[in-house]
C-alpha cells in the first residue's frame, strides 16, 4: 500500500530538480560563460553568500521573515524554520565541489556527477520513504535508501555519461561497477547521517563532497 506524500514534500522535491542547474553550471560554466573554473568558483561563492544573507535577514528582521514564510514556508521542514535551510547547505556543498573542480577536469566531472546524484537521489529517498517506507532506520527508511540507490544507478550508468563532453572529462565510460559503488556510497551516506558526538551534520553539505572524492578515487 502506498501512503499519500504531503504536497509540501512534493513541492520541495520538485524544487530539487531545479537545483540540478547548480552542478550543470559548475561543469559547463567555463564553456557557457567563456571563462575559467576559478571564476565559476566565485559565482558559487556569491550564491552561497546570497543564501546566507537571506538566512540572516529572516532571522533578524520580522517583516522579511513574514514575507519569506508566506512565500516559501510551505516547503520548509519544521526544523528549518529556526535553523539554516537545506538550500543553504546545498549552496555550500556546491561551492566546495566547485573548489575541488579546480584540481583537474576529471574532478570537475566527478563533482557534477556527485551533485546530480545527491540532489535527485535525496529527492527519490524522501518520496519513496514517505510513500511506501516500512523498515525504519533512524529517521530514514530502507525503502527510501533503495529508491535512492536505484535512481543513482540509472543516472550514473545510463544518463550522466551521455551528457555532452562528460566522457572526455571523466576519461572514458562509466563502468557498471563504478556506477554501483558510487550509487551505494550516495545511498549509504543518505541513510546513515554523520554525527560528531551529539551534533548531527547536515547531509546536504557533506554528502556531495564525499561522493565527489569517492567518484574521483575509484576511476
Amino acid at each position: 500500500m502506498f501512503r499519500p506524500v504531503p504536497r509540501e514534500e512534493v513541492y520541495r522535491k520538485l524544487l530539487h530538480v531545479l537545483v540540478v542547474l547548480l552542478p550543470v553550471g559548475v561543469f559547463y560554466g567555463p564553456a557557457i560563460f567563456f571563462t575559467d573554473r576559478q571564476t565559476i568558483l566565485f559565482y558559487t561563492l556569491f550564491i552561497l553568500l546570497l543564501s546566507v544573507g537571506i538566512e540572516i535577514a529572516r532571522f533578524r528582521h520580522s517583516a522579511f521573515a513574514k514575507w519569506y514564510f508566506d512565500t516559501f514556508g510551505s516547503m520548509l521542514r519544521e526544523e528549518e524554520k529556526n535553523k539554516l535551510t537545506g538550500a543553504t547547505y546545498v549552496a555550500a556543498a556546491t561551492f566546495f565541489c566547485a573548489w575541488l573542480s579546480l584540481i583537474d577536469e576529471r574532478m570537475a566531472a566527478s563533482a557534477c556527477m556527485a551533485l546530480i546524484l545527491f540532489i535527485l537521489g535525496d529527492a527519490a529517498a524522501a518520496l519513496v520513504g514517505k510513500s511506501m517506507g516500512r523498515i525504519r532506520i533512524g529517521d530514514k527508511t530502507l525503502e527510501g535508501a533503495l529508491g535512492c540507490f536505484l535512481i543513482c544507478l540509472g543516472l550514473s550508468f545510463f544518463a550522466i555519461p551521455q551528457l555532452p563532453d562528460f566522457g572526455t572529462k571523466w576519461g572514458g565510460t562509466v563502468e557498471l561497477w563504478q556506477a554501483i559503488l558510487i550509487s551505494v556510497l550516495v545511498a549509504f551516506l543518505e541513510l546513515f547521517p554523520v554525527k560528531l558526538e551529539k551534533i548531527k551534520l547536515n547531509d546536504n553539505l557533506y554528502v556531495p563532497v564525499l561522493v565527489t572524492l569517492g567518484a574521483y578515487l575509484i576511476h
